[in-house]
């Protein structure tokens, strides 16, 4: 258990399905096999809700995005020994979450993997998927977890919380990022779209981190069916900021030729 309680950050013992600090901060066990560790949770939903973490499972699970989560898993291994503490920070639905933690159980023979997201239908996909990773319903800008733990941080498309990045992450230690490239789905979004627009990709240097690689991944989905096209439309931002009619013409899609437009960058924290 690496979390720490969120109230007053210190260490959280298991006993049963409930973890407490010496503080008497109590958490119990969620039945989807999580701890709710956000403190600003007042109701609601907080983060991606149910419609686009089932959209992104059914994407994702027909390994469109495979070749990514095979070129996250192998930068990983090539920076780490055996069995390092790694924690996915914003780790969604879990796919890479898994592919990474299969990885490293493969190598090793075990694994110390944890992840976190704010919501918690995603969260509860994690815990469905894989049961060897320590998981919370947790926020990026108030990590609840201990100083310098971390050999790995992975980001996955997730909003990036430098600063706790580099709190949590040991000296040394590694911080993975995927993010899209330039020509991420613009094929989707050029049926979206009258004038499609291509990624702006902003600088990825990271004040306190060194960047130590950067490696593109690019290649052509072939999309058959309107399941699968449907799916991706919505798991992306695209779904909620399309005027109605733009949104039915995608969805009238029965097939589709879309890029697939991605950088995994690697840093070493100084």
């Amino acid at each position: 258990m690496m979390f720490v309680c969120p109230k007053c950050k210190k260490k959280l013992n298991i006993s049963g399905t409930s973890a407490s600090c010496a503080e008497g901060h109590s958490y119990d066990k969620a039945r989807g096999g999580y701890y709710n560790l956000l403190l600003s949770n007042t109701g609601g939903v907080h983060g991606d809700n149910k419609e686009m973490v089932l959209a992104r499972r059914a994407f994702l699970g027909e390994g469109h995005y495979k070749p990514l989560a095979e070129k996250i898993a192998e930068t990983i291994l090539a920076v780490t020994e055996c069995a390092p503490t790694l924690l996915d920070a914003g780790c969604g639905e879990g796919y890479y979450t898994d592919f990474v933690e299969r990885a490293l159980f493969a190598r090793d023979g075990e694994s110390h993997v944890s992840a976190f997201d704010i919501s918690k239908d995603a969260v509860r996909e994690v815990a469905k998927k894989n049961p060897r990773i320590s998981l919370a319903v947790a926020g990026s800008y108030h990590m609840p977890l201990p100083d310098a733990a971390f050999d790995i941080v992975l980001n996955t498309f997730s909003p990036l919380a430098l600063i706790e990045t580099r709190r949590v992450l040991r000296p040394g230690g590694v911080f993975v990022m995927a993010i899209p490239a330039e020509e991420h789905l613009f094929e989707l979004k050029s049926a979206i779209y009258d004038t499609p627009y291509k990624n702006i990709v902003e600088d990825t240097a990271l004040e306190g981190l060194e960047i130590i690689s950067d490696i593109p991944v690019r290649y052509t989905m072939s999309l058959s069916g309107a399941e699968s096209i449907r799916s991706l439309f919505m798991m992306t931002p695209y779904a909620y900021r399309t005027k109605r009619e733009n949104a039915e013409r995608v969805l009238a899609l029965t097939g589709l030729e879309c890029t697939a437009d991605f950088r995994v960058l690697a840093y070493k924290k100084l």
